[in-house]
């Protein structure tokens, strides 16, 4: 049933604004515990007063209409059970998620003035739908938009809440609904993935019990080792004191090439080698500690999954009289371990850091964040040529560093992206200035860039040649 509602405007090239019911069911319905992949990103959304928004603002192919958008909205909404999850506060201090089988959900119509801009408003709306406030208890995960120009569809807009799914199961999600095609009446495949209730459940189960108990013995054994004040930085706190800066370079792009080449990997470990070995050497210190988000895709029912299944895998490498070949191998192996023990009850992983720090009678800092945002082609070298190292020195002067914002929002103590991105390494990176100066987040990522050339052609020099940021 369609109940178009008129909307207030909101830019001068906004002609009209109604707003569609869609309404959806799908299999499956209940309350139960968060999966453990809900329940860290949970915690992170907590500790940052964020309802980590995410989506997009695209154009749409020629031809498309209303009606496929409202069709797609439909299935998209019946099939994958997060689209359609709620959170309840209990009172015993739990959150848990509730899924319903059936309810409607607005789609947005939004109708541009014969010389309006279309994608300006496209873009309008989602941050729109952005920057507004989240209710988890009443509201679906899922705002839509599609905008008209001159009576055609033109752009769409979707911007869901973080915990619907991560950047794997939404790939899982645009490749289904692509392969779907425009049939309103397709069902698509059958769903065989787990999704997060049949995930909570099986976290309860022996085979669940056993793997976060092996995941928790081997944190345990880390934290018992790691050494502290990895991110003291001995300066005063900035006002604003949350800052972000990004760094884009074609000529790290090229030097992980040879890399990967040489190396015979994925260019995925080789960075997150470079930034633990950029890191120690801001910091002037031999030991990295960092917790590495990890996708957890190639766990049983979990590969295809629509779902936000990844966690943080703890990496704890010395690079002290390591080479840089050396390093970059240790960080390697050492990341693989933490993979593995990536998956486990949140609440269980707190409370065992803070049994551990009184123990040991220290603050044990797990504040250092590294995420590998790439969703496709971590693995540039293949079919390529390699270049030499004159073509990569000369990509050094296409470098850009810049500060991107500073604001009072909270944000971990140091948390660092590589981002999607053509023919470049893309590097976002967050720091609370209270822990981390800004100096020391620039030498980071500079850093970054200066190992990964050095590595791809002095493989030998060490990897800790004494180089530290001023505080």
């Amino acid at each position: 049933m369609d109940d178009r509602v008129v909307l207030p405007h909101f830019s001068g090239d906004v002609q009209a604004s109604s707003r569609i019911m869609v309404p959806f069911e799908g299999e499956g319905e209940g309350v139960e515990e968060l999966s453990w992949g809900q329940m860290e990103l949970w915690g992170g959304m907590r500790r940052r007063g964020t309802w980590m928004p995410v989506g997009y603002a695209l154009p749409v192919a020629p031809g498309t209409t209303v009606a496929e958008v409202v069709a797609e909205l439909r299935f998209a909404l019946g099939r994958y059970q997060p689209m359609r999850t709620r959170l309840r506060f209990e009172s015993d201090g739990r959150t848990r998620q509730v899924v319903s089988r059936r309810g409607e959900v607005a789609l947005e119509v939004v109708d541009v003035r014969d010389d309006g801009d279309p994608a300006q408003v496209a873009e309008l709306v989602r941050r729109r739908f952005w920057d507004s406030a989240y209710d988890f208890v009443n509201e679906w995960p899922v705002r839509a938009a599609v905008v008209r120009h001159r009576g055609l569809v033109v752009h769409r807009v979707m911007v869901m809440c973080h915990l619907v799914t991560d950047g794997f199961g939404a790939l899982v999600m645009w490749r289904e609904l692509s392969e779907r095609g425009s049939d309103p009446g397709s069902a698509g495949v059958s769903l065989t993935a787990m999704q997060p209730m049949q995930q909570a459940r099986w976290q309860r189960s022996p085979a669940g019990r056993r793997q976060c108990a092996a995941a928790l013995r081997y944190w345990e054994r880390v934290l018992r080792s790691m050494p502290v004040g990895l991110l003291a930085d001995g300066g005063a706190a900035q006002r604003p004191r949350h800052w972000s800066a990004r760094l884009t370079s074609r000529a790290m792009y090229e030097a992980l090439i040879v890399l990967a080449a040489r190396m015979r990997s994925d260019t995925s470990p080789l960075l997150l080698g470079v930034f633990v070995t950029a890191w120690a050497r801001a910091t002037g210190k031999d030991a990295v500690v960092t917790r590495v988000v990890v996708n957890n895709r190639f766990r049983p029912g979990l590969g295809e999954s629509v779902s936000q299944v990844a966690q943080t895998g703890l990496c704890a490498v010395d690079l002290a009289g390591l080479s840089l070949d050396d390093a970059l191998s240790r960080v390697r192996r050492r990341a693989m371990a933490a993979y593995k023990h990536a998956y486990y009850d949140p609440e269980q992983m707190e409370e065992l850091v803070e049994r551990v720090g009184r123990e040991r009678g220290e603050e044990l800092d797990l504040g250092c964040f590294y995420s590998d945002r790439r969703l496709l082609d971590r693995d540039p070298s293949v079919g390529v040529r390699v270049p030499v190292e004159r073509e990569v020195l000369a990509a050094l002067p296409q470098t850009t560093f810049r500060w991107e914002s500073k604001g009072d929002e909270p944000s971990e103590r140091l948390f660092v992206f590589i981002n999607p991105a053509d023919g470049v390494v893309d590097i976002s990176v967050f720091g609370d200035t209270e822990y981390v100066s800004p100096a020391r987040m620039e030498a980071c990522v500079r850093g970054m860039e200066a190992v990964a050339v050095a590595a791809a052609f002095e493989p030998t020099a060490a990897a800790l040649p004494g180089v530290s940021a001023e505080a």
